[in-house]
């Protein structure tokens, strides 16, 4: 069966998750984590990417990203993932591949589900029960977006900055998000979604983007469209 291309509509979030071969651990240092965050960021300034959320846990990466060019986001996974193997390879004496294939993405309608991902993503070591609260975890974008951390290359995304008017207002505003619990079906349509790479948003979002997507946004029904003149042909 033949790959689906991937959605690409510059200026828009995309949730993508990217694992390790055999869901084996891809960082085992610090070392390991900083040097990943740096590749990240050199990738995303030389192919115009921004970076809105993003967590390095043991076997996997998660991340929010906007692309403002048409290959932005697979050209950074395409550099990430060459400068990062070289190094871990060379660091642990290892040959082959550290990737469990082509990562996975969704475009996600980020009026709708921004901040969600945003939560999503950050709260993913305290799901793994590697921490109580997501301050505690060194490797995610949790101390900038919500602790204002200095020295942050993370870009906001438009959402994040009409919380508030000023930086202050705006970090309170994003830790109390943390008080309430993502609702489960949310994470489920986004870890569906992102798995199966379909779009995530409103059935409006989908209509507005019809025309600059090249491939349908949603998994056909089982059976095949039984409306469409195609399926009534094969039926004779």
């Amino acid at each position: 069966m033949a790959r689906l291309p991937r959605f690409v509509l510059v200026g828009h979030p995309q949730h993508v998750i990217i694992r390790g071969i055999n869901r084996e651990a891809i960082f085992y240092a610090d070392e390991d984590y900083q040097f990943y965050l740096d590749k990240l960021k050199q990738a995303c300034q030389k192919h115009d990417c921004d970076v809105h959320a993003y967590v390095l846990m043991t076997n996997h990466v998660h991340l929010l990203m906007t692309p403002h060019k048409s290959d932005g986001i697979s050209k950074v996974i395409q550099m990430l993932g060459r400068y990062y193997v070289q190094y871990f390879n060379y660091t642990y004496q290892r040959t082959g591949s550290l990737w469990e294939g082509r990562y996975k993405a969704t475009l996600i309608d980020g009026e709708q589900y921004a901040l969600a991902c945003y939560r999503y993503i950050e709260l993913n070591p305290v799901r793994a029960d590697m921490v109580e609260h997501p301050a505690e975890y060194p490797w995610s974008s949790y101390r900038y977006n919500a602790l204002g951390e200095a020295g942050s290359w993370v870009v906001p995304h438009g959402l994040y900055m009409s919380l508030a008017e000023n930086s202050a207002e705006r970090l309170s505003a994003y830790r109390a998000l943390f008080n309430v619990d993502v609702e489960n079906k949310t994470m489920d349509d986004l870890r569906e979604a992102t798995n199966k790479s379909w779009v995530l948003g409103s059935d409006y979002f989908k209509r507005m983007i019809k025309d600059k997507i090249d491939r349908p946004m949603n998994p056909c029904k089982k059976g095949g469209d039984r409306r469409s003149k195609k399926f009534k042909a094969r039926r004779g």
